[in-house]
């Protein structure tokens, strides 16, 4: 286990010195301090969100809506100075963004990410970029994981298998009685068929590269990749999220001691 931990947090070092175009961002709340690097290839988001941080336009907002082993989301502007108990994180129309969704960069803890409104009104999955969460997510078995996988993918190959081993099904039921060399040349020709078009099938679905290996030991929240845009990852200061998570909650998830964002600044 600490060998893997050790190569994640190897591979996170590696991630970090490859971003160049982009400032780490400091975000101080009342429950400590986190660093967070924003991607390179994820540039409509971040080249809003360091002009929003730059305006302060986040300092003095709450974390609104905390749901531990899933996200913590804040810099809604209703909640400066929000009294307590108040219903409080609408969003804005007018900062909407069209999604950059990346496969390499998934709902591990501590993404950094942007809302937004469901399919429904939504249905080009721009993201409401006047707010931001970060995950704390849950950690998964590897069987979990797996099983996602063969959810999606045994469908696909059954249905290869139909097409082309049903219709010589019953020969290969007489050839294995009256001539069992036919009968492996037919199986093994057809089993080859199947192989081959299942690897150019489309639809299929693997986990990325890292993806397991970080929802099994940090932890995270999966069912949310592909749907919002993660544009960066927090880096240090992972326990403060664990703090803010751990916070009681109102009914609308809204913590009932205050997790403040005191100001977001870049270093």
């Amino acid at each position: 286990m600490k060998k893997t931990i050790l190569a994640i947090l190897l591979c996170c070092a590696a991630l970090l010195q490859a971003q160049t175009k982009y400032p780490t961002i400091v975000i101080e709340t009342n429950y400590g301090t986190m660093k967070a690097m924003l991607y390179d290839d994820t540039p409509r988001h971040n080249d809003h969100y360091i002009r929003l941080i730059r305006q302060g336009y986040f300092d003095g907002t709450l974390f609104h809506r905390v749901v531990k082993n899933f996200v913590i989301q804040g810099g809604a502007q209703d909640s400066r100075n929000a009294p307590a108990g108040a219903q409080i994180g609408g969003g804005r129309t007018d900062m909407e963004l069209m999604p950059e969704f990346r496969e390499h960069h998934f709902h591990k803890k501590g993404a950094l990410a942007a809302p937004r409104k469901g399919d429904n009104e939504n249905p080009q999955k721009k993201s409401d970029a006047s707010q931001l969460y970060i995950v704390h997510g849950k950690i998964y078995t590897p069987g979990r994981l797996d099983s996602t996988e063969m959810s999606v993918n045994i469908p696909i190959k059954n249905e290869i298998i139909r097409t082309h081993y049903l219709p010589v099904k019953e020969e290969l039921a007489r050839l294995k009685e009256s001539d069992p060399w036919k009968f492996n040349a037919l199986l093994d020709s057809v089993l080859n068929l199947v192989d081959s078009l299942y690897l150019e099938a489309p639809g299929k679905f693997f986990w990325p590269d890292g993806l397991k290996e970080a929802y099994t030991t940090i932890g995270g929240a999966h069912h949310l990749d592909g749907e919002y845009t993660v544009f960066g990852e927090v880096t240090h200061g992972l326990e403060v999220i664990d703090k803010i998570a751990a916070l009681e909650v109102d009914g609308n998830s809204r913590p009932s001691q205050d997790a403040k964002i005191i100001r977001i600044y870049t270093e």
